[in-house]
């Protein structure tokens, strides 16, 4: 998914981080000015540069 694409991401909706297959499945739970707030299974609540990292969403 590109960086672009992180605009589309909205609460709720599943994502992982590429970089970081060990963090394991996010939920979105919030997207505000690119700054994306995801709570991952192994690492908790992490806030992602949208413009730096493109997060892949799981459907």
């Amino acid at each position: 998914m590109s960086q672009n694409m992180n605009a589309m991401l909205e609460p709720g909706m599943l994502v992982r981080h590429p970089g970081k297959p060990d963090w394991g499945l996010g939920q979105v739970q919030s997207n505000i000015d690119g700054r994306i707030t995801v709570n991952f299974e192994h690492a908790g609540k992490v806030t992602i540069n949208g413009a730096e990292i493109g997060l892949v969403i799981e459907f």
